[in-house]
């Protein structure tokens, strides 16, 4: 028999906790000793045994040494970037405490502090990012903020003003810069992390570079005070120094700071892609090094950071999976030198970065490709949930339910009058229980889930189903639950249009044939383009080694578009770059198979496998081409024998 919610569910439970504390957001692994079996008492299987007994003791001590000296160095050195400085540390003050399984936030400042600005300033920050680590979704999510953008600044002791928010940091330093970041988005920010860009060459040098997608020449050699920032740079996927990282993430002399914005959070993502493929443990003194030695890292509490903290998030940043790292960036900047957008689009830029959708890039395939969803979530007054205590805490079910009713979702008790109670309270995260004879209920549990920090997702139990009540859903409250659900994510799946794009294989047809028998590999020739675009007179076309250990070669095309956007087409035979690795989902499309990239619901690379070679089609830094586009484009791309001239 059903019955619907009624206030009280679960209040008889006793409160049960374990009171442990967890890393945020992962965990630890287990570790399992093994006794070998008892071998031959023969006497040269015994001497063979003693042998290599001691063998094993000598490699167990030698292993052990390096592992205890590994353990220190690793604590030594997190202890070395713990806030030491007066001013990182007067800004911790401000920080709020990260609670174990929560979401975490960390504001990234990177600061430059030159001769002439003085002994006695801050410098100036060229760098604000929000990185937001979510173990519920397991997902990171960024969100950088122009550095000309205007706000309200807020320095300690100083009546609120309106300036450039690189303002902040230069007139109060670090606490000056969280407190008008948190002041801006009303997020609640975990930790400080402060990075001196001399560090960050470092850093970038001494894991051996960063690949990095250029997508077009950038060059000045008129430095100095009448000049800018020198640059020489070619278009193409390559590996850049660490001062060649530092030109291009900080270039904005003839863009803007929206394409700074995106040309650093590119880096971010790809860095991240890159030290999760290939990262050599031959290098981590090097690089803790240069980190020691230009980063101070603060937390909320108080308290110094501890090794547990920061292994725990490089795990979880290690084992995300693809496609989960979420650019987000604030929409509708108008200005010139001063950047300045409405109150609702900082609250929209939050409300994604905080509530990434990751099912975006699945949705936005779908609508470009005229599919329909292979399954759908049913409407939550479609979807029936029992609600059980799991964790002891007395009420916790009760309100639970009731934060799901006003969601709009239908709330069961258990039949027969049994308490909402789960068989035990030791549940740390909550569960979602799934009925999987019911058409919808894994994404209808998996749409729950994200409501819960931490929840897991799984199907439906004996032990569990007898308390259900025949709901679609069964919910056992963890731990974790803290009594509030999480905001739903913002639907950013783009409507559907048709493709911008013209027949025009002249654009780069005479370029290509030039290079024909200078490359290893079939070239292709994108025969349908942007309607506006036209190939870029500076550098429409570069024939390079991509990988000159390897001896691969690529070809890159760079296509403009209007006054300053640049698209492009990269073909290399080289099939386990870096960047690749990180592809969202795979498409059959016309008898051919596309890898597709995406930055949340924009669609940013399309890459078309061969056995022979990989052809890329890039989209502009701000993703300016609509995914139809993109898809058009890499539909497009012919063999260049199969190409006559219009």
């Amino acid at each position: 028999m059903r019955t619907t919610l009624k206030r009280g569910l679960g209040r008889g439970a006793a409160p049960n906790g374990n009171g442990k504390a967890v890393l945020p957001p992962g965990s630890s692994s287990p570790v399992t000793f093994y006794r070998q079996p008892e071998g031959s008492r023969r006497s040269r299987a015994a001497l063979v045994g003693r042998i290599a007994m001691w063998l094993g003791i000598a490699c167990l001590v030698l292993a052990s040494g390096a592992m205890g000296g590994a353990y220190l160095y690793f604590h030594q050195s997190v202890a070395a970037v713990a806030a030491k400085t007066p001013e990182v540390r007067r800004a911790a003050r401000q920080l709020d405490v990260a609670l174990p399984g929560q979401p975490a936030v960390a504001l990234v400042i990177g600061y430059d502090h030159r001769k002439e600005d003085g002994l006695n300033t801050s410098g100036r920050s060229d760098t604000l990012m929000l990185v937001r680590a979510d173990p519920s979704t397991d997902s990171i999510s960024l969100l950088s903020f122009p550095r000309d953008m205007r706000v309200e600044i807020r320095c300690p002791g100083r009546t609120p003003f309106f300036d450039k928010i690189n303002a902040a940091y230069s007139y109060c330093g670090p606490q000056g810069s969280l407190n008008t970041v948190k002041g801006l988005t009303g997020a609640q920010i975990n930790y400080l992390i402060t990075v001196n860009f001399r560090g960050f060459r470092q850093i970038v040098d001494r894991l051996d570079g960063a690949w990095i997608d250029v997508d077009r020449r950038y060059f000045n050699d008129r430095g100095g005070p009448y000049g800018y920032a020198k640059i020489n740079l070619s278009p193409g996927y390559q590996r850049l120094t660490g001062r060649q990282t530092l030109d291009y993430v900080r270039y904005r002399h003839t863009d803007s700071d929206l394409y700074r914005v995106a040309r650093q959070q590119q880096f971010v993502k790809a860095f991240k892609g890159q030290i999760q493929q290939s990262f050599a443990p031959t290098a981590l003194p090097k690089v803790v090094n240069a980190i020691t030695h230009n980063v101070e890292v603060a937390q909320g509490g108080g308290v110094d950071v501890d090794g547990r903290t920061v292994l725990s998030y490089a795990l979880f940043a290690y084992g995300l999976p693809k496609g989960r790292v979420f650019q987000t960036r604030i929409e509708g900047l108008e200005g010139v030198s001063e950047l300045t957008t409405n109150s609702e689009n900082i609250t929209r830029a939050i409300t994604t970065f905080t509530h990434p959708d990751v099912d975006s890039s699945e949705k936005a395939t779908a609508v470009a490709l005229g599919e329909k969803p292979k399954s759908r979530a049913p409407a939550p007054r479609a979807t029936t949930i029992t609600v059980l205590n799991g964790n002891g805490v007395s009420g916790s079910a009760s309100t639970a339910g009731y934060l799901l009713g006003q969601r709009s979702y239908e709330i069961l008790t258990p039949p027969n009058g049994l308490p909402a109670n789960a068989p035990s309270f030791d549940y740390f995260r909550t569960k979602v229980y799934f009925d999987g004879s019911r058409r919808g209920a894994r994404e209808a549990g998996r749409k729950v889930a994200n409501l819960f920090a931490s929840a897991e997702l799984a199907p439906l139990p004996r032990k569990i189903s007898q308390l259900a009540n025949g709901a679609m859903l069964t919910v056992v409250v963890g731990q974790t639950f803290h009594g509030s659900l999480a905001s739903a994510p913002i639907d950013q799946t783009p409507k559907r249009e048709r493709p911008n794009v013209t027949y025009a294989p002249n654009a780069s047809l005479e370029d290509l044939r030039a290079r024909r028998k200078r490359v290893p590999f079939p070239l292709m020739v994108p025969s349908v383009i942007e309607r506006s675009s036209w190939t870029d007179p500076t550098m429409p076309v570069r024939l390079y080694w991509i990988d000159p250990g390897e001896r691969h070669k690529a070809v890159r095309l760079v296509y403009r578009m209007g006054s300053n956007e640049y698209w492009g087409v990269q073909m290399t035979n080289w099939d386990d770059a870096p960047v690749l690795a990180d592809k969202s989902l795979t498409r059959h499309i016309g008898g051919r198979s596309y890898d597709l990239y995406y930055n949340g619901p924009k669609l940013h690379m399309a890459v078309l496998r061969t056995p022979k070679a990989s052809y890329w089609v890039i989209n502009t830094l701000l993703d300016r081409l609509s995914n139809e586009t993109m898809i058009a484009i890499a539909k497009g791309l012919k063999p260049l024998g199969a190409v006559k001239a219009k």
